[in-house]
């Protein structure tokens, strides 16, 4: 495994980080059939952690909460404390109720403790925010995150998708009052997703935060032929949402499959391998649920491409509009959310 500072931070990380949106209990939450429950899951934690793998990372929205329970649960039997590497999120309800969700002070106050009491951990190493708060001010969240790290409850904080003047304005607004900057982004990013290379990434690079791209191979699509469906791809709604069929989106995958082909490389290796390729990615974030999975990961990392072969990758891409995309969860008000509605 290779390893990477977060950032400008001094936090360790390999430079994959085991996603666990994929396991908890499928019959909480807004995920799909493809949710592996403990027993299943275990596997994919041994053998992460065997390969080296020290980041995890869930969110309090993932599965009614069943995620972090499952997450904390194997790592807290696998792993000693100190040399891995926990992230959640927040922002997502949890309940249908005022104050149930969103990043104000009484809500991340709630949703961190909620995640430790499931996480069965006394810090979380990431404490990210999942989404962009429109109704509350970004100075509230920002100071109610800074009192959460120096409450050590947190070791520190990340943001996930949003735009760039949104980022730029809460790391100023930290900055200015003396509070803990974010050190990582989580954002989508991939072969047939690169809206974030516009300005996300320069303003990444520029600030020393550490950029985590969430869904690196498409939620699948760039693991497979194009056609090729998947019980995950028959059933998650959400992905049918951000990966509607396009032809451009199919013409990279056609390239990815020929350059496999040419290679002997499987595509989602060569998927990730692309995002090594973007100094400023640090630890792309894989899912697992088949065993093949986390070794075709770990095979990216001892792969270079040349830029003739990221030219040929990247040519057949078109630009897409950001907002559906990146930065909403559609459907939100439409899903279950975590406990009782």
């Amino acid at each position: 495994m290779k390893f990477t500072r977060l950032g400008h931070s001094g936090l360790s990380v390999s430079r994959l980080c085991l996603g666990c949106m994929s396991y908890g209990d499928t019959t909480k939450g807004w995920h799909g059939d493809w949710l592996l429950g403990e027993e299943e899951s275990r596997p994919f934690f041994r053998q992460a952690l065997e390969s080296g793998i020290n980041f995890f990372d869930t969110a309090n929205g993932y599965s009614g909460g069943t995620s972090e329970e499952i997450t904390g649960k194997l790592l807290n039997e696998m792993a000693r404390r100190d040399e891995i590497v926990v992230a959640t999120k927040a922002f997502i309800p949890w309940r249908n109720a005022p104050n149930t969700g969103g990043l104000s002070r009484k809500s991340l106050m709630q949703a961190v403790d909620d995640s430790l009491k499931r996480l069965g951990m006394d810090y979380i190493d990431l404490f990210q925010i999942h989404r962009w708060d429109d109704a509350t001010p970004i100075e509230e969240t920002m100071e109610a995150l800074h009192d959460i790290v120096k409450a050590g409850k947190a070791r520190y904080i990340g943001a996930s998708s949003m735009y760039a003047w949104q980022f730029a304005r809460a790391q100023e607004t930290a900055r200015a009052n003396e509070w803990t900057r974010f050190i990582a982004m989580q954002n989508q990013l991939n072969l047939i997703y690169r809206e974030e290379e516009r300005e996300m990434l320069p303003l990444c690079a520029s600030q020393g935060v550490g950029v985590i791209p969430w869904s690196p191979l498409a939620r699948g699509r760039l693991a497979r032929p194009v056609g090729e469906e998947t019980v995950r791809s028959k059933t998650d709604g959400f992905g049918k949402v951000i990966y509607p069929e396009d032809e451009a989106d199919n013409a990279v995958i056609g390239a990815l499959a020929a350059l496999g082909e040419q290679r002997g490389e499987h595509m989602a290796s060569l998927a990730l391998a692309w995002h090594f390729t973007k100094p400023m990615v640090a630890s792309p974030i894989i899912g697992a649920t088949k065993p093949h999975h986390i070794e075709a990961a770990i095979a990216a990392l001892n792969i270079d491409l040349s830029e003739d072969e990221v030219a040929a990758l990247e040519a057949p891409y078109r630009p897409k509009w950001p907002t559906a995309m990146a930065m909403g969860m559609p459907g939100m008000d439409q899903v279950s959310v975590i406990g009782d509605t």
